[in-house]
């Protein structure tokens, strides 16, 4: 007889009950760093009008999708971590895993598109103005997100024509595509490797395009070397951290078809907890310009 799941269960980190407790601990107080952190910076970029450049209106929105993507996964595993039954909704683990793919691919694009900016701050100076102008930024920031929707849509649409009838445990803190459709009654051969095509090659080749442009900025600022653009590669550089934090565990989990292993959960937490919790602190202490600005609104606020 046929049965439908109506429920996973999430299996989390750790069964051991003293650990739990610990990893509620990290990670609450991780997920309060990300929301204030990136809050912060939202509010610093909307209210100082010296930072009206593009490269700060993007930096506003990467905080925007922060907040957006680790909101998908902190809370729900935060309400595990206190109870004994880790059980989600088969309704509510479709929406997770649709809502983390949407922001997370919007990420990849717009940390993309941050790496063009730099790119034509540096290499082009003189044309900068008007090739990011604030229209162009705000058709980029676009497509960044219908193209994290599109990628979104695809995973979700691959999922839920599978038949889920039997297995329903996940061994993971929230509902991603590998783990979820290996669960799945039926060969998932073919839709192991769409997906992988999908998330795995987008997260590859948004990589690649990212240390392609980082390597012409490097190029560039070994002929010219100014303090501007001495300054120009200290911005980079955090850059090219928040990139790495980001991409190579992506890039780990998505390109590997067929394959999983007990390890992956742990690595997951690096770029749904670790990178949205340093991208704040990157992009700021070496930022005098943010940093002056915060200073000021806190000055601000005090009065």
């Amino acid at each position: 007889n046929f049965s439908r799941v109506t429920e996973f269960i999430l299996l989390g980190l750790s069964e051991r009950r003293e650990l739990q407790v610990l990893f509620f601990t990290f990670f609450f107080l991780a997920y309060a760093m990300v929301l204030l952190g990136n809050l912060l910076i939202i509010v610093t970029v909307r209210t100082d009008p010296k930072l009206s450049s593009p490269v700060y209106f993007l930096l506003c929105n990467l905080s925007f999708i922060d907040i957006c993507c680790t909101s998908v996964t902190s809370p729900r595993m935060l309400m595990d971590l206190l109870s004994q039954r880790k059980a989600i909704a088969f309704e509510d683990c479709i929406a997770q895993l649709f809502f983390l793919h949407f922001a997370g691919a919007s990420e990849m694009f717009l940390l993309t598109v941050m790496a063009y900016d730099r790119y034509t701050a540096i290499c082009k100076p003189l044309h900068y103005t008007a090739i990011m102008s604030r229209q162009t930024c705000w058709v980029l920031v676009s497509a960044c997100w219908a193209g994290g929707f599109l990628h979104s849509i695809v995973q979700t649409l691959l999922t839920i024509q599978l038949p889920f009838c039997g297995p329903n445990k996940i061994d993971n803190y929230f509902c991603d595509v590998p783990p979820v459709i290996r669960l799945a009654c039926t060969d998932i051969y073919v839709t192991e490797w769409l997906m992988a095509s999908n998330s795995g090659l987008i997260s590859l080749v948004c990589f690649l395009v990212l240390v392609t442009s980082y390597t012409f900025i490097l190029v560039t600022i070994r002929v010219r070397l100014t303090e501007g653009h001495w300054k120009a590669l200290s911005t980079c550089a955090s850059h090219v951290t928040a990139v790495i934090l980001f991409f190579v565990p992506c890039t780990y989990i998505y390109l590997r078809p067929f394959s999983t292993f007990p390890s992956d959960k742990h690595v997951c937490v690096i770029y749904t907890v670790f990178s949205p919790v340093m991208n704040p602190l990157i992009y700021t202490l070496r930022n005098n310009e943010v940093k002056a600005s915060m200073w000021k609104l806190w000055k601000r606020c005090r009065v």
